[in-house]
């Protein structure tokens, strides 16, 4: 099968469709971090829908549509950058290929478009980490998460979602918690915070080429 990951640097969910067989490449305007240039685009993906692939794994800049940055909304939609973004993230769901996944964090795209087909957590998928990632899904199944059964107590649980950090509000005097691997990528520079805010965890990956695959 022909698979193309759009938005993608770092080659996790590439590199999972190739270990099983699949002619996999990622395709992104800046160069790949993973480890196999040649299963890299460097280009931009809107060039290649066309190309007969059968399946389109999406991941779309996030930084206009996210709930987390609605503070400059009103700046974005001005300036255009949000329209520019829901265009693109629209291109990716209509794109002339047979399966389609597009992933999001939780944003506007729920109201622009409709309701993602499923939202996931790495937790779901054995990686002790908390990040709320959507899926709008086109002839794809959900992603089947495997999960600990507590017969005794009689629920399901999942591995542990990682360390928290939690701080008290200045303004509204309520306590907040954050991620703490999100929140400690503020030390980094903005573009690689937005490099390690926006991977996909390894689960999710080897999940999607697994069951997608």
């Amino acid at each position: 099968m022909k698979v193309l990951i759009a938005c993608e640097e770092s080659q996790s969910v590439c590199i999972e469709f190739r270990n099983r067989g699949h002619i996999a490449y990622s395709c992104d305007i800046v160069d790949c971090s993973g480890p196999y240039p040649e299963w890299h685009i460097k280009d931009d993906v809107l060039k290649y829908l066309n190309d007969s692939w059968d399946m389109l794994i999406a991941f779309p800049p996030c930084t206009h549509l996210a709930v987390s940055g609605a503070a400059w909304f009103e700046k974005k939609i001005k300036d255009g950058r949000q329209q520019q973004a829901i265009d693109f993230f629209m291109k990716m769901i209509n794109a002339p290929i047979h399966k389609i996944a597009v992933e999001n964090p939780v944003g506007i795209m729920s109201k622009k478009y409709k309701k993602p087909d499923q939202i996931i957590q790495p937790y779901y998928f054995g990686d002790t980490f908390q990040k709320t990632t959507c899926l709008w899904l086109k002839n794809l199944p959900k992603l089947f998460h495997s999960s600990k059964i507590d017969l005794f107590n009689k629920k399901i649980t999942h591995v542990d979602k990682g360390d928290f950090f939690v701080w008290k509000d200045g303004k509204t005097g309520k306590i907040k918690r954050q991620p703490l691997w999100f929140k400690n990528a503020w030390s980094l520079s903005t573009t690689e915070r937005q490099k390690i805010r926006s991977k996909t965890f390894p689960g999710i990956a080897k999940a999607m080429a697994e069951q997608w695959g």
